[in-house]
């Protein structure tokens, strides 16, 4: 998710006249995550700030020792207490206790907070970030949805569907457009299965590709070598046609 999140967003970060601030909502009972975010935004723009937020007034105390420049951990929710508008909001494995109909309003209360040209990432991954599956929204809404995998531990790309996010996760279900997605993307990589000796990855790009035929897949060959597949929100969104 870093990774994605720097190449995605690292150019608007770039463009901000002030040090943009991420923000690594609900970090969890260790800090490594926010440790994590800094080092790879960094890497897009060496000015970037992480501030992690923590409901838990333990577990900020506990990474308070942890702080350094550009990297503090504050007690908080939805409310985001951060100074200014933050560039990125990053929420993972959040959202995971919450019904799906609190869902809508969460983003929309996170979104409202958001900088010009901010980001949003809510999604929920595994417990060692093999399998992962996030949203990705700016202040209009939900913009696209990513599944990303380590292509070594897949069996098959429906495996994903444990990791849904909450606003889908639900959804999988027949005559819903997720469960269609996944469907097809299981028969691609059916299909795909005479590159399987070339090796996962190349397996993975050939099933992206032959994906990208039928559904509005908006990466290309960079992201899929990573093992990840980026597809418009409005195709996978409950209801749609």
């Amino acid at each position: 998710m870093d990774r994605w999140i720097a190449a995605v967003h690292g150019a608007a970060l770039r463009r901000s006249e002030r040090p943009p601030t991420a923000v690594d909502l609900g970090y969890g009972a260790a800090p490594w995550t926010a440790v994590e975010l800094l080092e790879r935004l960094r890497t897009a723009d060496p000015r970037a700030r992480v501030a992690g937020v923590e409901i838990d007034p333990a577990r900020v105390a506990a990474a308070r020792p942890y702080e350094r420049e550009g990297l503090t951990f504050v007690h908080g929710g939805f409310e985001v207490p951060v100074d200014g508008a933050p560039a990125l909001i990053r929420a993972a494995n959040v959202l995971r206790q919450y019904d799906e109909g609190q869902v809508a309003a969460v983003w929309a209360r996170l979104c409202a907070r958001l900088a010009p040209g901010g980001l949003l990432v809510e999604g929920t991954c595994d417990e060692i970030g093999r399998r992962h599956v996030w949203v990705a929204l700016g202040p209009e809404g939900p913009r696209t949805v990513t599944f990303a995998t380590r292509l070594g531990s897949l069996d098959r790309p429906s495996d994903l569907a444990e990791r849904l996010p909450k606003a889908l996760i639900h959804r999988n279900v027949p005559g819903e457009p997720v469960h269609a997605f996944l469907r097809d993307f299981d028969r691609a990589w059916a299909a795909a299965a005479p590159y399987a000796s070339l090796g996962a990855r190349q397996r993975w790009i050939r099933t992206a590709r032959d994906l990208a035929g039928d559904w509005p897949l908006v990466d290309g060959r960079r992201g899929w070598r990573q093992g990840e597949v980026t597809v418009r929100w409005s195709a996978l969104a409950p209801g749609a046609a």
